[in-house]
């Protein structure tokens, strides 16, 4: 029986266009957008950053290195940050499953999105528990940071389902014995929930 929901952020709790950082950091460098989009993201930088390798003076000056960036800190974090929108209707699923289920979050992610972002949606203090991969040190769909979110929850794999965007990392929950959906749409979620006895109050 499930006792617990564990929502991915990106592209579940809140769509995002990393493509709008880049954007913003056009008028600091003479490369041209596709030039500067493989300095920074085509290097791994972001996924070291994640995993909690770097810190985050560190992303910032390699990023400028890479980029051939003239920026302060405060700009190019504003602009690291300003790649989110929420979406309306998980909001209104995690209101409502919190009613009757533990809650968690886990996500791939680094410490400016969480600090300056994560820590300011409104059903963020919801979460009965928040697993991080720049915190564990372990990215999805490593098995290590499932089994962290899973401690502290309290819950076992049987009794959880996680929904991520990312059939890969989906599918690294099942293999540790968790249900697990794929997010493609609001209905679509909601349908998969009912169909593992989830019940919406």
């Amino acid at each position: 029986m499930i006792q617990g929901v564990i929502f991915d952020f990106g592209n579940v709790i809140c769509a995002f266009d990393n493509d709008l950082f880049l954007r913003r950091l056009l008028p600091h460098t003479g490369l041209r957008f596709e030039e500067l989009k493989a300095a920074i993201y085509a290097s791994g930088l972001p996924a070291r950053y994640e995993s909690g390798r770097i810190t985050s003076e560190e992303f910032f000056r390699e990023a400028c290195r890479r980029g051939n960036l003239s920026i302060s800190v405060e700009g190019f974090f504003q602009a690291f940050t300003e790649i989110f929108t929420p979406l309306p209707g998980t909001f209104r699923l995690i209101r409502d499953l919190k009613k009757a289920y533990k809650v968690g979050l886990l996500s791939n992610t680094n410490e400016c999105h969480y600090e300056r972002y994560f820590k300011t949606v409104a059903v963020f203090p919801l979460f009965d528990s928040v697993t991080l991969s720049f915190q564990v040190k372990e990215m999805k769909p490593g098995e290590r940071i499932y089994l962290d979110a899973l401690g502290k929850l309290g819950l076992r794999p049987q009794e959880c389902v996680f929904i991520d965007d990312i059939e890969a990392y989906a599918e690294g929950a099942r293999r540790l014995g968790l249900q697990a959906i794929r997010y493609v749409s609001h209905a679509s979620l909601l349908a998969s929930l009912d169909a593992i006895g989830v019940r919406v109050p």
